[in-house]
């Protein structure tokens, strides 16, 4: 089978790799669709996402669907030919965070394409995965795959508006509007928020954000614009002037989520606004259970098409990289991987 494989930075390759069968209590699934994410484009560019550095070739990926290609032994409430979005993380179930109700921060999780652990956890922009049948979540009826290849930053984005409390009917700043930004938006529009404002350096990606439902558009470099305070804060740009743009903006008292990833080391913050506004820093790491919850919200209430930009086959990985990475024309980039693409129109 063919795989998307990273060896370093600039070093991917589209590889053949030995095809995978299930062992008991695994499924086997043939992916249909895999979308390219920062921390892919992270591992492409700088060989790390991070603070996690590659060190043996990486099959990349970790938003992924597809159908039930087979089932090992004792796997029952799936059918072969049965479409499925992967949930990326493998838990321990056994550790106090796990246990606690917050399993996204098991410091034994493995999640799909990251070399957070050596050996690597090896991804899914691959003709076939394996993994436990638990992590195989059955789409809802008359969903199509392309439309659930955005379930995984969905998911990301819905996690971080869950972690800014209850937002009815409040104004909401989201900084940063690639695709978990743009999500944040749809998720915060769902919630309930009142006039929601979205920022960024570019007006390609300030469109996504419009066509996901903000009401007020901001351009990061004209912050004279802004508005005096908001009542909650989303920092989805992974940076450090988005950060202290949400401590500045957001009023006293108010919330800030920070789910973009930071650049490694130090990042220098408003720390005398933090503490004389009283202000509640949050961070968002990933998700865990609301990944069935996000599906049946992409299903029903949200359509995130607007946001795919482009598609590549699996053979022209190396180009799909090249374009996801051009955010003044890009924003979902999605491989075509195996044959499943009738629902692509």
């Amino acid at each position: 089978m063919l795989a998307c494989v990273i060896e370093g930075a600039g070093q991917l390759r589209v590889a053949e790799l030995p095809k995978p069968e299930p062992r008991p209590g695994e499924v086997a699934v043939d992916i249909a669709y895999g979308g390219i994410c920062g921390s892919d484009l992270h591992y492409f560019h700088d060989g790390a996402a991070g603070e996690f550095v590659i060190r043996e070739p990486l099959v990349a990926g970790h938003e992924v669907v597809g159908r039930v290609g087979a089932l090992g032994v004792g796997v029952t409430g799936l059918e072969p030919g049965q479409p499925v979005a992967v949930h990326p993380a493998q838990v321990c179930g056994e550790c106090a965070e796990c246990t606690g109700g917050r399993p996204q921060l098991c410091p034994s999780s493995r999640y799909l394409g990251s070399a957070a652990h050596f050996p690597h956890v090896q991804g899914g922009f691959t003709e076939r995965l394996v993994v436990s049948a638990d992590r195989a979540v059955p789409l809802p009826a008359g969903m199509t795959l392309r439309r659930a290849a955005l379930a995984e930053p969905f998911t990301v984005a819905h996690h971080a508006v869950k972690r800014a409390g209850d937002i009815a009917g409040k104004s909401v700043l989201v900084t940063g509007a690639g695709p978990i930004g743009s999500l944040a938006v749809a998720a915060a529009r769902q919630a309930g928020a009142g006039t929601i404002y979205a920022s960024d350096l570019t007006d390609f990606a300030l469109a996504q954000a419009k066509s996901m439902g903000a009401d007020v558009l901001l351009r990061a470099d004209q912050e004279d614009s802004w508005p005096e305070q908001v009542d909650v804060a989303i920092e989805a740009s992974g940076s450090g002037p988005g950060l202290n743009s949400c401590i500045r903006t957001v009023r006293r008292a108010g919330r800030v989520v920070q789910v973009g990833i930071l650049p490694p080391g130090m990042t220098a913050i408003l720390g005398n606004a933090l503490v004389n506004k009283e202000l509640q820093l949050h961070g968002s790491w990933r998700f865990h259970t609301e990944f069935a919850e996000a599906i049946e919200l992409l299903a029903d209430e949200i359509d995130p098409e607007p946001l795919i930009s482009h598609e590549f086959p699996l053979r022209e990985a190396l180009q799909a990289f090249r374009t996801a990475a051009d955010r003044t024309a890009a924003s979902k980039v999605l491989l075509r991987i195996g044959d499943d693409h009738e629902q692509a129109e």
